[in-house]
C-alpha cells in the first residue's frame, strides 16, 4: 500500500520506522530538505499548506495521512472527493487546526472544557475576568501562540488575531489520554501519562506512566474519552490533553489530531507504542494491545540554549551504559535553542525510581552545537 504523510518531522519519521517491520510504501512531504524523515521514505520537498502541493502529492496514494495538524485541509477534502482515503479526515482536521472550531465541538458534544469567549476583532469589549489564556486560533504549537493574561495592566500585550480567550485553570496535573478509533470502529485507549513541563521553554519536560488518579479522576477521563470517540466521527489516533483542577475535576485543554509527544514513552513501557497504533488505524486492522508493562517516562532532548549549529549529544555515551533506557535521536543536523532533537525513554520499577532516572538523565546530557 502507498501512505502518504503530511510533514516529514520525527513523529513521522517514528511511524516509518515502526512500521517497516510491515510491507508498505511510504511517501513523504515536507518543506525542510533536509526534514527527519527524508531518508527512511519516497520524500518530496514541498509546502504541505499548499492547494495544489497536497494534492499532486496525494492523488495517486491508497491513504493520506498527517503528522502535523497545521496543513492544507481544503487539499485533503478535494482528495477524499476523489476517493482518496485520508486518515484522519479532512473535516475533524479542520476543526482541531482552529482552536475556535475546537473549543466549540467539545461545548456542543459536552466535553468539559474551560470556558471561553471568541475574540474576532469585532468587539473591543472583552467580558471574561482576569486572569485568562490568549491562544490564537491558527498557527499555534509547543506553546506557540498561547499567553496569558493576568490583569488590565497586561491588555496592552494582547493579540489582535482571531483567538479563544478562556478561563485560566487553577491547575493540580497536566494529564494526557492517547485514543484510536479505525474505521470498523474498534476503539482503544492508553493508560494516562502526567506531563511535566519546563516552565521558561513552555516545552514538555517528562512524561510518566502510569498516573495514579482517585477513582473519580478515572471515571471523570473515561467520560470524556467514550464522548470525544463517539464524537469525532472519523477514524484517527488522537492525543487528548487534559487538566486536573485542584478540585479534583478534569477539562480538556486541546487535543492534537496525530501522534504527540505525550506518547513517546509507550516506545518500550506499553505492549505497543503509539505508533504502531497509528500504523494500525491508517491501515483499519485489529487495535493493539496498549497495556503498560511497568513505569516508564520520557525526557525531551532539546537544544540548550546559546548553541546553534551542528548538534553534538554532550554525555550520550554514559546515558547508553544505564539499564532500561531508550535514546531516540531524530535525525535533524542542526541544533538551535529549545529544538527538539530527540528524547529518551527510561523504564522503572516505581514512580521514584523512574523520577530519579529521568532527572539523572536530564542532567547528564547536553544538545549543544560543534
Amino acid at each position: 500500500m502507498k501512505i502518504g504523510i503530511l510533514g516529514g518531522g520525527q513523529l513521522g519519521r517514528m511511524l516509518i520506522q515502526e512500521a517497516l517491520k510491515y510491507d508498505d510504501e511510504f511517501y513523504t512531504l515536507d518543506p525542510a530538505a533536509d526534514a527527519p524523515c527524508h531518508n527512511i521514505s519516497h520524500f518530496t520537498q514541498g509546502n504541505f499548506n499548499d492547494f495544489e502541493t497536497v494534492l499532486d502529492f496525494g492523488k495517486d496514494k491508497d491513504v493520506v495521512t498527517i503528522e502535523i495538524e497545521h496543513v492544507n485541509a481544503e487539499a485533503l477534502e478535494e482528495l477524499e472527493s476523489q476517493g482518496i482515503k485520508v486518515v484522519p479526515n479532512a473535516a475533524i482536521i479542520k476543526t482541531i487546526q482552529q482552536k475556535i472550531l475546537q473549543k466549540e465541538f467539545y461545548k456542543a458534544h459536552d466535553i468539559p472544557s474551560p470556558d471561553f469567549e471568541i475574540m474576532d476583532g469585532s468587539s473591543d469589549e472583552i467580558k471574561i475576568d482576569f486572569p485568562f489564556v490568549q491562544k490564537l486560533n491558527t498557527g499555534g504549537y509547543d506553546g506557540k501562540g498561547v499567553q496569558i493574561i493576568r490583569s488590565a495592566e497586561d491588555l496592552k500585550n494582547l493579540w489582535t488575531q482571531d483567538s479563544v480567550l478562556e478561563n485560566l485553570v487553577d491547575i493540580d496535573k497536566e494529564l494526557s489520554v492517547i485514543v484510536a478509533i479505525n474505521e470498523n470502529g474498534e476503539t482503544k485507549t492508553f493508560p494516562v501519562t502526567e506531563m511535566v513541563a519546563d516552565p521558561k521553554l513552555n516545552l514538555l519536560d517528562f512524561n510518566i506512566c502510569p498516573v495514579h488518579l482517585s477513582e473519580d479522576v478515572d471515571q471523570q477521563i473515561k467520560s470524556i474519552t467514550d464522548k470525544f470517540l463517539a464524537a469525532v466521527n472519523s477514524p484517527g489516533l488522537f492525543a487528548i490533553e487534559l487538566f486536573l483542577d485542584k478540585e479534583g475535576k478534569v477539562w480538556v485543554n486541546e487535543t492534537a489530531p496525530r501522534l504527540h509527544n505525550s506518547g513517546h514513552q509507550s516506545q518500550e513501557g506499553n505492549a505497543n507504542s503509539q505508533f504502531e497504533q497509528m500504523y494500525r488505524v491508517v491501515k483499519n486492522l485489529p487495535l493493539a494491545d496498549t497495556d503498560a508493562f511497568t513505569f516508564s517516562g520520557m525526557l525531551n532532548l532539546v537544544g540548550a540554549e546559546g548553541f546553534s549549529g551542528k548538534v553534538v549529544y554532550e554525555g550520550m555515551e554514559d546515558v547508553l551504559k544505564l539499564p532500561k533506557t531508550y535514546v531516540h535521536l531524530y535525525g535533524k543536523t542542526q541544533t538551535k535553542p529549545g529544538r527538539k532533537m530527540g528524547h529518551v525513554n527510561v523504564l522503572a520499577d516505581s514512580k521514584e525510581e523512574l523520577m530519579e532516572k529521568l532527572v539523572k538523565v536530564k542532567a547528564m546530557v547536553r544538545v549543544i552545537a560543534e
